[in-house]
């Protein structure tokens, strides 16, 4: 039997840009730790840390759709260098910032261009749509993107933190802001699987944003829900592993959630599904808020393991058809961006997740902070629902 996998490298091109793409999405998992740690360490305030942090995501999850929209209009090899050299001028700034004591606005300064980075993983997705439109393996392509998106959100963090810890406090970031041009030209020289810039007439371009169409901010309001859990699971994971005495076990958790996540969705790209995309999206967020329930319910690491499992399993098949409802619902020439509104919606919800569920966590016990992964469940199904009806 054939490797469907193996299967999508046969057209030229395919290895080079998704290890290059696999390279440059790395910049922003380790980012927003990255900030916190290096701040933590060296102004000694957790407060500006988050604060720091915060700017970046929020500076991101509103940026890069925006560049997404330059990428559909002009082209990646038009835009992405002049995002990205804005965003390492940003990563300068805060290092120098911390290194010579600047105030402390300069760091939201830096946060802010920081924010710039491009989504690296729409402009993947949207070279294997150039490929495969149509045709069944984009669904493995978009299974195999989602894969490679928890890898980097396994790796990244800690890759960071270590950094940062074992080297000096600006490691971290420092690394990422090498590690994005690195990965962003390697990407741009292969200009043969680059997407093609569709034809400028009155109609494309006088197009609105995506994020206009209701069908999209439904799937991006979806997509904050499915972060919201992730941000939980996050945040309460170290919190019921410290309250155990046992914070080393929190990475055990947290790897299973994304272990659970990967193998499902490298599972569902390799399937040849007949069922209707409004109908697995509503399959997807039932199931979603159904595996929120027994976090409730956990008593020790081994049953939260099993548990946060058994929930990463419909992560990445829920995300893969969102994704592929995309590809379905907006023009050709605003792809990139209608992928990157969902990825910074993503983004946005696993922000406030970890906020909503700390604040739970302050107030109460470490899985209280699950009743906020319980709501954002019933809000998944909610979305799933409408979107089954707007959808079919």
């Amino acid at each position: 039997m054939a490797n469907p996998y193996s299967e999508l490298f046969d057209a030229p091109g395919t290895k080079g840009f998704a290890l290059a793409g696999l390279l440059a999405r790395i910049p922003l998992p380790m980012m927003g730790i990255g900030i916190i740690t290096m701040l933590s360490q060296l102004r000694g305030s957790y407060t500006l840390a988050g604060a720091v942090s915060a700017t970046f995501v929020l500076a991101y999850a509103l940026l890069s759709p925006q560049i997404s929209r330059l990428v559909d209009r002009y082209g990646q090899s038009q835009v992405l260098p002049m995002a990205t050299a804005l965003s390492v001028s940003g990563v300068l700034l805060l290092l120098a910032s911390t290194w010579w004591q600047a105030p402390d606005w300069t760091l939201f300064i830096g946060a802010l261009l920081v924010g710039t980075m491009p989504s690296m993983s729409a402009m993947v997705r949207a070279r294997w749509t150039e490929i495969y439109r149509g045709q069944p393996r984009l669904q493995t392509a978009y299974s195999l993107e989602t894969v490679f998106d928890e890898v980097t959100f396994i790796a990244g963090p800690p890759l960071s933190v270590g950094l940062s810890v074992a080297i000096f406090p600006q490691a971290g970031p420092l690394v990422a802001a090498m590690l994005l041009p690195i990965g962003v030209f390697a990407l741009l020289a292969l200009r043969e699987t680059e997407p093609m810039v569709a034809a400028q007439n009155g109609s494309t371009e006088c197009s609105g944003s995506v994020i206009q169409l209701a069908d999209i901010r439904l799937l991006a309001l979806l997509m904050m829900a499915m972060g919201l859990i992730v941000g939980t699971v996050d945040i309460v994971s170290v919190a019921f592993a410290e309250q155990l005495e046992k914070p080393a076990a929190a990475s055990l958790i947290l790897s299973a959630y994304a272990v659970g996540s990967c193998l499902s969705g490298l599972l569902f790209g390799s399937l040849k599904l007949q069922v209707p995309l409004h109908r697995m999206l509503l399959l997807g967020g039932l199931a979603t808020a159904m595996t929120t329930v027994p976090l409730l319910l956990v008593g020790s690491i081994s049953t939260l393991a099993i548990a946060v499992l058994v929930a990463g399993v419909f992560f990445a098949p829920t995300m893969i058809v969102a994704m592929s409802l995309v590809e379905r619902l907006v023009p050709e020439h605003q792809l990139t961006e209608g992928m990157t509104w969902l990825l910074a919606a993503l983004n946005v919800g696993v922000a406030l997740g970890a906020a909503v569920a700390g604040q739970v966590i302050d107030d109460g016990s470490a899985l209280a902070g699950f009743f906020v992964a319980l709501c954002a469940g019933m809000l998944v199904l909610l979305v799933a629902f409408l979107g089954h009806i707007r959808l079919r």
